[in-house]
């Protein structure tokens, strides 16, 4: 099979909302008035960001809903994407399957696939994804500000347990290994929260490398602080099993361990019975874990109010 019989056959669809798709030199977009475009890149590496045996249509969901994420972050309604792979092989069955994972995701969020490359090479996915925001209503992470209240979307830890699984280093039982491996490998990337609280919220992050680590994305960006309470975090029910080893890993999955793909984003106090609609409206759980303040870094506290000592923040792929 050819690269260009490749593309034709797995990766061609009808794009009716852009002038030129898939087929030519470059593809031909209109924004529409009064609109920004939003654009973010991510790469998944084969060995690196997912074993290399992962279930074909699982990857292919998680290759676009890790971008999704990013534009969830930002209040921007998803719109276009190219995808670029690098493959060992040209398999028909697993290129199927990923296509498929791919394009199911890309149609629940009105997402046309307008370009891309191929080539061969170890295993390495990669999308660039694009979506409007009206001008000015972009969420970032620097408009933080002191007396926010700060959210988290849905449960943290789930995916960095299922990574745990994967590695051996837990043993959880059956339904709770099912439910953690797919909420590492088919997250759920949160667009309509991202649009949802887009009026609302000073500021927004999806969490990926952890909670701690990308919520200081947000103090430093904003040039705040925050003090969290860890009692108050919504950690998985499969973390409650007694004994301080698995409260240990616990700890480690929640504050992080990553790969949660749930936002985090502040917004002022008079805002929060809209937002407990939203959660409502989104049959999503959203959960207040703390408060911009005044300074530096981030505090985080135990139920007791006693600071708690954290040795890792989150992951680094050069640390």
């Amino acid at each position: 099979m050819s690269e260009f019989d490749l593309i034709r056959q797995f990766f061609t669809r009808p794009t009716p909302n852009t002038i030129l798709g898939v087929g030519d030199d470059a593809a031909l977009l209109r924004v529409n008035p009064g609109m920004e475009l939003a654009v973010s890149t991510d790469m998944l590496v084969g060995g690196t960001h997912f074993y290399l045996d992962t279930d074909a249509r699982q990857l292919g969901h998680k290759t676009l809903a890790v971008n999704l994420s990013d534009l969830a972050a930002m209040g921007a309604q998803p719109r276009w994407a190219t995808l670029s792979l690098a493959l060992p092989q040209a398999h028909d069955d697993w290129l199927q399957a990923f296509s498929e994972g791919f394009f199911a995701l890309a149609e629940a969020h009105g997402v046309e696939l307008i370009g891309g490359d191929t080539t061969r090479g170890p295993l390495n996915l990669s999308v660039t994804i694009m979506g409007e925001v009206p001008q000015g209503k972009a969420l970032r992470r620097s408009g933080a500000q002191v007396g926010d209240d700060i959210w988290v979307s849905g449960v943290l830890g789930e995916a960095a347990l299922g990574l745990a699984q994967l590695q051996d280093q837990v043993h959880l039982p059956e339904g709770a290994r099912h439910t953690c491996i797919a909420a590492l490998q088919q997250p759920q990337p949160r667009v309509a929260l991202g649009l949802a609280v887009r009026d609302i919220a000073h500021s927004a992050i999806d969490i990926s490398d952890g909670l701690l680590a990308d919520l200081k994305h947000i103090l430093d960006s904003s040039g705040v602080a925050a003090e969290v309470r860890y009692d108050r975090l919504p950690k998985s029910s499969y973390f409650a099993s007694s004994g301080e080893e698995m409260d240990v890993l616990a700890q480690d999955c929640v504050l992080s361990g990553g790969e949660d793909y749930e936002l985090c984003f502040t917004a002022p106090l008079a805002h929060r019975e809209e937002i407990a609609v939203i959660a409502d409206l989104l049959h999503l759980p959203l959960t207040r874990v703390g408060q911009i303040v005044s300074g530096q870094g981030c505090k985080l506290r135990a139920a007791n109010g006693s600071v708690m000592q954290i040795a890792k923040e989150g992951y680094d792929h050069f640390a």
